[in-house]
């Protein structure tokens, strides 16, 4: 879907009939269901299991002791360091509290301290991100960092990103483990920008973060596990989240400087929802409903999977385009996507 289809284009103007614009006979919908109220007892048990499972985690490290069953800990707490993220994400979005202060506090302690990514610097690049989905040139997500994103960014491409896009489709998922040390060198490097609003503070805090992380781990363990651990966790928390992440856009519909979307397409037809169960549904932190948290950013993780079902049914009768496939097959459509924006540089373009 990188290329607009002609029943998208036929579908990207907007169909007023006298009720609003189409996302706010949506809206009314949504609202008029509750699914935007606030969940606490939701959010006060998942964030309760969460911190139960990071504390446990510390405690297993050092009740294992001197094995190499502790690289199993190191995968499993992976896990639950991305789970930390996506309770951080949440909480950047308003989900759980409605006013800022709190919302901010909740996200620097869950994103910063116990996690060890600056909440500033990835508050300011996912807002940017959610204000025009799957942009060539707005959209900080799919900027050509490393990976080329459509052809046109292929054609522009130069040095390591040039030499990478030649086989990116192959290279994705390995690239992905060191996803976890990239956001961590951005997180310090965005101490100096202006986006980052608290820089002292965060800066304390993922000091705090680091110093009781590395602290811990070579407290624990002889020299030699500790980096092991160091690195399987590391690189499966790049991996979990880039899996994560991964299907929300990317092989979507890449939106050029060119085209003209109102908000409701703009989001739905950049955006893929990926079937599953309540387990996916966990593992993915509600991120699944792709379309759904995109319209509406501060609902609820609880309350997309009922919104999915409304927006689907609203999508169908005003003929837009709404897509959602099972996890398997968006990898398949993702790596199918990388391998044909790289083309032009496998063919000298």
């Amino acid at each position: 879907m990188t290329k607009p289809a002609p029943e998208i284009l036929r579908a990207a103007a907007p169909q007023p009939d006298g009720g609003g614009s189409d996302f706010a006979q949506l809206s009314r919908r949504i609202a008029a269901e509750g699914l935007l109220d606030r969940r606490p007892v939701y959010y006060a048990v998942r964030a309760g299991l969460v911190l139960f499972a990071f504390l446990d985690g510390w405690w297993a490290l050092f009740a294992l002791g001197d094995t190499w069953w502790q690289l199993a800990l190191a995968a499993v707490m992976a896990g639950v360091f991305a789970q930390v993220g996506l309770l951080s994400h949440d909480l950047a979005h308003r989900q759980v509290f409605s006013r800022r202060l709190p919302s901010e506090v909740g996200g620097r302690i869950a994103a910063n301290l116990l996690m060890g990514m600056s909440y500033g610097w990835w508050m300011n690049k996912h807002t940017r991100h959610h204000a025009n989905p799957n942009h060539e040139t707005r959209d900080p997500d799919v900027s050509p960092d490393l990976v080329v994103w459509s052809q046109r960014q292929a054609r522009q491409a130069s040095g390591l990103a040039r030499f990478i896009g030649r086989r990116q489709a192959y290279l994705f998922f390995p690239l992905l483990l060191l996803e976890g040390l990239n956001l961590s060198f951005n997180s310090f490097r965005a101490l100096r920008s202006p986006a980052v609003k608290r820089p002292l503070l965060e800066g304390v805090l993922l000091v705090v973060h680091f110093a009781a992380y590395f602290g811990l781990v070579f407290a624990a363990l002889p020299l030699g596990k500790a980096v092991a651990f160091l690195a399987v966790h590391q690189a499966l928390l790049g991996v979990y989240l880039g899996c994560v992440f991964a299907p929300n856009h990317k092989g979507m519909l890449m939106v050029t400087p060119e085209m003209r979307l109102d908000f409701l397409r703009r989001q739905v037809l950049t955006s893929r929802n990926v079937r599953g169960g309540l387990l996916l549904d966990a593992v993915m932190g509600g991120l699944n409903y792709q379309v759904e948290h995109h319209l509406f950013p501060s609902m609820p993780t609880p309350a997309l999977g009922r919104a999915a079902r409304i927006t689907r049914e609203f999508c169908a009768e005003k003929g837009i385009p709404y897509y959602e496939t099972g996890l398997l097959r968006s990898y398949r459509e993702i790596l199918a996507h990388l391998h044909r924006t790289g083309e032009p540089i496998r063919s000298g373009g």
